[in-house]
């Protein structure tokens, strides 16, 4: 069982835990914002994936639900989400990983809209006043 929040040692290694390959996903929300340091600690791991990749998990048993747009999320392990081409603007490597970039965090909590969102948006924008990233 995992101690449910990553910190960015923590989320490196699990990741690499990960039996998919990397062409097949990209880093999301939470767990983007601690890889790009605009926080410290996520609670869970959402991924974006492929078409490919969520056929391979649907097949192998993985608790698949279908989202408003018609795309599936999947439940791969009780800290881990993958959701299917969830993808605004380009796709980086950071430390490794896939991670999708700044600006399509940005885009993606937009069009989330939740309270939450609008405040990891902030802290983006105010690392970006300081100079901290990009």
């Amino acid at each position: 069982m995992y101690e449910h929040s990553f910190d960015r040692d923590a989320l490196l290694r699990r990741i690499q835990e990960l039996p998919f390959p990397k062409e097949e996903y990209w880093l999301l929300s939470g767990g983007a914002m601690v890889l790009y340091g605009f926080r410290l600690r996520t609670h869970d791991i959402d991924l974006g994936c492929t078409s490919r990749l969520a056929d391979q998990l649907e097949q192998q048993g993985y608790v698949v639900s279908r989202r408003a747009d018609g795309s599936r999320k999947i439940v791969y392990a009780d800290d881990v989400e993958l959701f299917e081409n969830w993808l605004d603007g380009t796709v980086e490597r950071v430390s490794g990983v896939p991670v999708v970039s700044v600006d399509g965090l940005i885009m993606m909590k937009q069009k989330l809209g939740r309270e939450k969102d609008m405040r990891d948006i902030a802290l983006i924008q105010q690392a970006r006043e300081n100079g901290k990233s990009e």
